[in-house]
């Protein structure tokens, strides 16, 4: 009866873990649009975006008129009635002459679906102008070492906070206490460090960038070399954060350990695994996904500046 109960309750485990973590990722996404709709509020106090965006137009038109023969041979009055003209078209189609409420939900779509128009300075590889395709074009690389950092943060800290939290004050322990305040610092000042000792002075990895010039042909020889590049970037980014999250939730695991509940099951003689499966990490999960979900937002705005160290081709490539 034991033996066919566990694994139902394992995956009814699972099955609140995942229901939480959805909630919790519903709660992210409302949390951003609302940032994102009071952002278009705030930015557009006394009118300043719609400003802004009449002056794009008139500036479209006015170089229109500029280029075009025809228009410049018209009286000045005639080319002012034109300019006039298209702006006022040229504002109703972009819902100028509508209410400013109405118009800001059609902001919050645009900005969530990533339609911001064209760049002036800007372009992608491919050499669009549109905001759109140059945030989708470098969005990958950006995701790819966002993710990759955050999937080795969760599993390592929850593996040594456990194994920590069994060690109570160990000399491992102290080590990791004393190393917790390295967190202050961002990633990319330790990323220099790792650049000057592995690449300049060491020469066993890559500089920066996300793989070798000239690329690789095949496949395997490619993904080998985004690895190689993916190293450095990636332990900075972990030395930065690691053992801040390792000292946080080994704090957890303790706490929950100190319960009587945790006590009487030790006295029933059940397994050290169980225990800290089903008495110590399961309760304790709601906290950790909370606080690697705050964790996620300090990893994300080093990791822009960090893009530029190594010259990674993602979206903070765009902003320096």
């Amino acid at each position: 009866m034991i033996e066919g109960t566990e694994p139902k309750k394992r995956l009814e485990t699972f099955g609140r873990v995942a229901r939480y973590t959805a909630s919790r990722a519903i709660t992210l996404f409302l949390t951003a649009v609302v940032g994102v709709y009071l952002t278009i509020i705030i930015a557009n106090m006394g009118g300043h975006v719609d400003q802004i965006k009449v002056a794009q137009i008139e500036e479209s038109v006015g170089a229109r008129v500029a280029s075009d023969p025809k228009l410049q041979s018209l009286p000045a009055s005639e080319i002012r009635k034109y300019i006039d003209a298209q702006v006022r078209l040229q504002s109703e189609r972009l819902s100028l002459d509508r209410p400013f409420i109405e118009r800001s939900f059609f902001y919050l779509t645009d900005a969530l679906s990533l339609s911001l128009g064209r760049a002036e300075f800007l372009t992608s590889d491919s050499g669009s102008r549109q905001v759109r395709e140059i945030l989708l074009e470098r969005l990958p690389a950006t995701l790819l070492l966002f993710a990759t950092t955050d999937v080795i943060l969760f599993f390592v800290s929850i593996f040594m906070a456990l194994a920590l939290s069994r060690r109570y004050n160990s000399f491992i322990d102290k080590a990791v206490v004393a190393l917790a305040p390295t967190s202050a610092a961002p990633s990319w000042f330790y990323g220099i460090f790792l650049i000057l000792i592995f690449a300049a002075m060491w020469k066993l990895l890559p500089f920066g960038g996300m793989v070798s010039a000239p690329p690789p042909r095949d496949m395997l020889h490619y993904a080998i070399s985004v690895l190689q590049h993916l190293i450095l970037p990636v332990a900075s980014m972990l030395i930065g954060s690691i053992f801040i999250t390792i000292y946080s939730w080994r704090t957890f695991f303790l706490i929950y350990s100190s319960e009587d509940y945790v006590e009487v099951a030790k006295a029933k003689g059940l397994p050290s695994g169980t225990i800290e499966w089903r008495y110590i990490l399961r309760p304790t999960l709601p906290t950790i996904i909370t606080s690697f979900s705050l964790g996620i937002i300090s990893v994300w705005m080093g990791s822009i500046i960090l893009e530029v160290v190594f010259n990674w081709p993602g979206i903070g490539r765009l902003l320096y």
